[in-house]
């Protein structure tokens, strides 16, 4: 393998010319015309892309940016709002530690975001792999960033058969000793870049890497099976019970969800304990009648399946827990809530 200030150089010879465009990415072509990074969008789009595909995040951080386009438009927003606004992408800590980090940012620093590894994971949600994609792009700190798209590269490149996760630490030495301090973070962009288009999970075009003489793993005739994962263990399956009620006057009968826990801060329909057993828990008496249908949802570490019921309540209905919205909006739901919505209005109606 060659040196490896050599082989960053190469690599940002090919981000030069292949750089994948993003909304809050400030490319080759941008530095050159003097346009810098906004650390508030590179810390932006970092949130929302943890855990979550380009995709995915492209559309939402499009309309972050146009409602709040600064950390200070941001720390004064509603928290319903946003989190109104982040449904549907997943992950809601997320959406909660944003507002918490916002308000730091705006509040204690002046809008002014750290420009170093430390004072960045001293911020609310903001971890070492969040913190040195922030430093590396936004500041240009020779900081070594790496996500899923870096580790299978370097499984690659250096042939580490470990399997993940056992692996990680390896693969961000390995990663480490890539890591120039001379534009590290279109470095960083760049072999993220190189995983997503060409060092690809399935089939990847080894013929046009730039790595592909300095490749291990493709030297070995192994790089497609790398990186190696252990076995996963199945998902178990939770159970539920959602109660969907209307209103004579149209008005929704939601709850809002603990701060603490899954789908934390959002809104939801009321019901117990998502757990082996669906307990009946009705937030009021009322004829709720099972509409024969369920919802079935998956998240990261379990399936869910929630029984769904639904019933039409009078005026004066004065639920033991939960309120009533007047107007409720699809987008105002997170995705599981939103699937009973969608069936919940079908039986009403």
């Amino acid at each position: 393998m060659r040196d490896g200030q050599v082989m960053a150089d190469e690599l940002l010879d090919w981000y030069d010319r292949h750089a994948r465009v993003m909304p809050w990415r400030v490319g080759p072509r941008d530095r050159a015309s003097g346009i810098a990074p906004d650390p508030y969008a590179v810390w932006l789009s970092e949130v929302m892309l943890q855990q979550t595909t380009v995709a995915a995040v492209r559309d939402y951080f499009t309309r972050f940016l146009a409602l709040w386009p600064s950390v200070h438009d941001l720390a004064a927003a509603e928290d319903a709002r946003v989190m109104g606004e982040w449904a549907g992408l997943g992950y809601y800590a997320r959406a909660r530690n944003l507002l918490k980090c916002a308000r730091v940012v705006s509040g204690e620093l002046d809008g002014v975001f750290p420009d170093t590894l430390e004072g960045l994971m001293a911020l609310p949600g903001i971890g070492p792999y969040t913190a040195a994609a922030i430093a590396a792009i936004a500041f240009g700190r020779p900081e070594t960033v790496v996500d899923g798209n870096v580790e299978r590269v370097m499984a690659r490149l250096f042939a580490i058969t470990d399997p993940m996760p056992g692996s990680k630490p390896a693969l961000r030495e390995a990663a480490a000793t890539l890591t120039p301090n001379l534009r590290p973070g279109d470095y960083a962009q760049a072999v993220m870049d190189l995983g997503a288009t060409i060092c690809t999970p399935k089939s990847p075009a080894c013929g046009i890497c730039p790595w592909r003489d300095d490749c291990a793993g493709r030297a070995e005739g192994i790089a497609a099976e790398l990186p190696r994962r252990e076995a996963k263990k199945p998902k178990p399956l939770r159970v539920g019970i959602a109660y969907v009620g209307r209103r004579e006057d149209g008005a929704w009968l939601v709850e809002t969800r603990p701060e603490r826990g899954l789908l934390g801060g959002m809104l939801g329909w009321p019901g117990a304990d998502w757990g082996e057993v669906a307990i009946e828990a009705p937030p009021v008496d009322a004829d709720w009648r099972d509409v024969g249908e369920d919802v079935r949802h998956t998240f990261t570490h379990f399936h869910l399946r929630l029984d769904l019921r639904v019933a039409r309540l009078p005026m004066d209905c004065v639920p033991e827990r939960g309120h009533f919205a007047p107007k409720l909006a699809p987008s105002d739901l997170p995705t599981v809530m939103r699937k009973a919505f969608d069936l919940a209005r079908s039986a009403l109606d």
